[in-house]
């Protein structure tokens, strides 16, 4: 008992950002479900982020009520970005979600609501392992179900012939719209809980960078399945720990291996295909 005290008091927010890591490489799961090249997910993030946290501090709001309102802010501002944005494609849409995502991190560090450049100090804690836990539980559900309805069909239509579905009669523009914004429902849940553990907020968390990694993490694991990005961003968040004896070599060490995962894994180290092959050498 007492070696996993101490194994948690060194290790909880690394577990924690694990958590937290995954429920974005989901969000941006969403929107290439689809067939949608969106940045904008940090962005997202950084509104549930701000939202929770200052409902907390400021309305004294519990923290159930917080985390709501980190993910409903977050989809609003979707629904309303996503109505002309989404009429794009491609490296035009990444070009547009990423020009929000630099206008929503110059919002935060201009008003002084949310602490301006020095960031929100002071913010409670209030997430618990079993609330991340819980809430990935019911989100892996969730995906579950939605790959089996049709919505997931749907989307899985879009993705590969969007000009087809149309044909088909599916309403390209709804489910897009959809997948959009239940992402960034996700991510600004996400950010709420980021944010009641980690005690500050700094605009610096929500651009450009931030925005990068949550994509290479789905990449890094394969977007063929819901599974895919979790497992690698969950690994590009341990990643650096790991390579903690490299010291100022790590982030290197650490393109590296993303550079042999893309060379030799292109769909990613979550490869259903190669996973089957693998099942059927066994079997023979």
């Amino acid at each position: 008992m007492e070696k996993f005290e101490i194994f948690w008091a060194t290790y909880n927010t690394l577990i924690y950002t694990v958590g937290v890591h995954s429920m974005l490489a989901l969000s941006i799961y969403l929107t290439l479900w689809c067939g949608l090249l969106s940045l904008g997910n940090a962005a997202f993030m950084g509104i549930g982020a701000y939202t929770a946290a200052l409902a907390t501090m400021r309305l004294g709001a519990p923290f159930g009520a917080s985390l709501a309102l980190g993910g409903l802010l977050p989809g609003l501002v979707a629904l309303v970005i996503g109505v002309p944005t989404l009429r794009l494609s491609g490296v035009y849409l990444a070009m547009a979600t990423l020009g929000f995502g630099e206008v929503v991190r110059v919002v935060f560090l201009n008003l002084e609501i949310t602490g301006g450049s020095l960031g929100l100090n002071g913010i409670p804690m209030k997430t618990q392992f079993w609330h991340i836990l819980a809430i990935l539980a019911l989100l892996v559900y969730g995906f579950v179900r939605l790959r089996r309805s049709k919505i997931g069909r749907c989307f899985e239509a879009i993705k590969e012939d969007e000009v087809a579905a149309k044909a088909m009669g599916i309403h390209t523009t709804y489910y897009k719209l959809l997948a959009f914004v239940l992402g960034a429902v996700v991510a600004g849940v996400a950010g709420g809980l980021n944010a009641h553990f980690t005690f500050f907020l700094s605009p610096r968390e929500y651009g450009f960078d931030p925005a990068v990694d949550i994509l290479t993490g789905a990449i890094f694991g394969g977007t063929g399945s819901f599974v895919g990005p979790m497992v690698g961003s969950s690994i590009l968040a341990i990643l650096p720990e790991l390579l903690r004896f490299l010291r100022n070599f790590r982030l290197a060490v650490n393109g590296i291996i993303l550079i042999l995962v893309v060379i030799y894994l292109p769909n990613g180290i979550w490869d259903l295909r190669l996973l089957r092959r693998l099942r059927g050498g066994r079997n023979t």
